[in-house]
């Protein structure tokens, strides 16, 4: 495997394990979470963001023949809150 799709497919086992977390986070509302798991649910939320990101950075760069390599994980002020 190519070093750029093993790198995708390390961002995309990392997308996976943020999401797991968020939703099992998310999953326990039945009790009233704690400040810490509002916390870490936003923290999730930021870093899915730039994961999200860095990945469509990834594959424009080496849809249009540049090196996937040079993306860059972006400023969360700059990502976050990004449409799916």
């Amino acid at each position: 495997m190519s070093d750029a799709k093993s790198h995708e497919s390390d961002l995309i086992q990392r997308i996976g394990e943020l999401v797991t977390e968020e939703r099992d986070l998310r999953e326990q509302y039945e009790h009233r979470l704690t400040p810490t798991e509002r916390s870490r649910i936003r923290e999730l939320e930021k870093a899915l963001d730039q994961c999200w990101d860095l990945l469509r950075q990834r594959r424009a760069r080496e849809e249009f023949g540049q090196d996937p390599e040079q993306a860059r994980v972006r400023p969360t002020t700059q990502v976050e809150d990004y449409r799916q």
